[in-house]
């Protein structure tokens, strides 16, 4: 009787460990996934934090791309191991309790049925005996000659009646004998065999399941393995394309004054107090003007204060004056044709209002268009300013026969090899700004403009197709650097790599300014 009893409480400690087991396996995943979460986060955390040379950014936007995998790790175990098994585990305990339910209800149903037998056996035991005392008696009282003949017909019929009853009582311990013997072949032949096999089932599928989720756990690895070695791949060809003759080349170009080489220095002859063919005054006129010629032959190499820089940048040498200008010329080009695009956008819109007056009131467009009318003309008149002081630069550089030296330079820009860049000083904001800058010899030649620096980096909040010309698509989630901020139009512009840039709404995106921006070099 006790055979089916003690296995049902083996195999109830055998399956609790097997969904506990279940569920610290969960777990384990979870927090290896929590894991992969929060490495992504400080990885993408570490590469927003710097920006410097161009291979440098490869390498950073590489890791960005390194960190998106670790958290494609742990969505993947999260929906594919994680959520399954919190589900699974909930099913198997449900299914687990049907079936003890089934093996208490059998077990309890024969319990009942040998109760039924006991019960029944000890009764027919009581009945036979009390049968036998009464037949003894009768027996008795019948041999007495002193009894009446009316005791011993009662002694009788006493005798008698509990023959009939313990014949009964066999009769009743028989039936309750056979139903045991076939409640019991049954309970054991087919009831509990039944549950134990639908047991061993459900606990085959469970390990079946902790199988399938420990192969699933190293196949979401695999999977992003191709995509994290092309990072590393990209960060490796980053370092490689590093050239330092190229870098140093630039740092020459960048910092080139436009100046002539001094000339000798003339000999001031004091003897002359000795000789008087000439006269007081015309000898002092002279020697002011050789110290005024020397000086201004040797003053690019002394130091000078920089004071307040000018507007038209004249406190500059000829060469970074006209960068600085050429630098500032294309800013405001940018500007007006940015305007220009806005008002050309709000002119279709008063027309389609203008046709569709249910979609809008033309007049609410005037004063905007008034407003980029009046920003136009503004922008138009600096530009026109700024033009006449680099025409002026260049006359000057012309004249002072730095030509030949600018050809070179327009010759060696014009290879198309951007250095990458080995540097990680943080030069000043003007160095960074003669670093961004372009000769106007290059700029007529090639009708491209000098890459942005980075000044940040910002995430896309939502997605953005980008359909508009001089716009960019993203995707929800991704990454880019920010080159421009928003100048009140709502729009910020950004760039993926180095083809690839334009405007995205600035609502549609989380920023992060990168405070140490300006340090970074602009040959990016």
């Amino acid at each position: 009787g006790r055979w089916g009893s003690d296995q049902f409480d083996n195999l109830e400690k055998h399956t609790q460990w097997g969904i506990e087991f279940l569920e610290r396996y969960t777990k384990f995943v979870k927090e290896r996934s929590e894991i992969e979460l929060s490495y992504r986060n400080y990885l993408s955390h570490l590469a927003s934090l710097y920006t410097t040379c161009r291979a440098f950014l490869i390498t950073l936007n590489e890791l960005n791309d390194y960190a998106g995998q670790h958290e494609v790790i742990a969505e993947n175990l999260s929906t594919q191991i994680i959520a399954e098994l919190t589900r699974y585990t909930q099913e198997l305990k449900a299914e687990r309790k049907s079936h003890f339910h089934d093996g208490r209800r059998a077990q309890q149903h024969i319990e009942n049925s040998w109760k039924q037998l006991e019960s029944s056996k000890r009764r027919f035991e009581r009945d036979c005996k009390e049968a036998d005392r009464a037949q003894h008696y009768f027996d008795k009282m019948d041999a007495d000659i002193n009894v009446t003949k009316a005791d011993v017909e009662k002694a009788k019929q006493q005798a008698q009646m509990r023959h009939q009853i313990a014949e009964d009582s066999k009769n009743e311990y028989l039936t309750y004998l056979q139903k045991f013997n076939k409640d019991q072949h049954e309970h054991y032949y087919t009831l509990i065999p039944h549950i134990f096999q639908r047991i061993q089932e459900m606990e085959e599928r469970r390990v079946g399941r902790v199988r399938e989720s420990m192969r699933v756990y190293t196949e979401v690895e695999h999977k992003v393995l191709p995509i994290v070695s092309k990072c590393l791949d990209g960060m490796t060809k980053a370092a490689e394309s590093i050239e330092p003759k190229m870098d140093s080349k630039q740092v020459v170009e960048s910092y080139k004054s436009g100046f002539e080489p001094p000339g000798d220095v003339e000999f001031e002859d004091y003897s002359v107090s000795m000789k008087r063919a000439v006269s007081e005054s015309s000898f002092l006129n002279a020697r002011g003007e050789n110290r005024r010629r020397s000086r201004s032959k040797l003053w690019p190499l002394l130091k000078r204060n920089k004071g307040t820089g000018q507007e038209d940048y004249s406190h500059l040498p000829p060469e970074q004056r006209r960068k600085k200008l050429q630098a500032k010329l294309n800013d405001i080009n940018k500007d007006i044709h940015k305007e220009m695009d806005q008002r050309d956008a709000l002119t279709k819109m008063k027309d389609v209002y203008i046709k569709n007056p249910h979609l809008g009131d033309p007049d609410s467009i005037d004063p905007r268009l008034e407003e980029i009318t009046q920003s136009l003309e503004k922008l138009q008149l600096e530009a026109h300013k700024f033009e006449g002081w680099l025409t002026e630069v260049e006359r000057k550089l012309l004249e002072k026969g730095s030509e030949s030296q600018r050809r070179q330079s327009s010759h060696f820009d014009s290879q198309g090899n951007t250095p990458d860049g080995s540097y990680t000083e943080d030069p000043s904001t003007e160095t960074t700004m003669q670093f961004k800058s372009r000769s106007t010899e290059f700029d007529d030649e090639f009708d491209e403009e000098e890459p942005l620096p980075t000044i940040g980096t910002c995430k896309a909040l939502y997605p953005f197709e980008g359909q508009n010309e001089g716009t960019i698509s993203m995707a929800e989630g991704e990454m880019l650097y920010v080159i421009e901020e928003d100048k009140g139009d709502g729009w910020t512009r950004v760039r993926r790599n180095e083809d690839e840039e334009g405007y995205v709404p600035t609502s549609y995106i989380k920023l992060f300014l990168d405070t140490n921006a300006k340090g970074a070099m602009t040959y990016i």
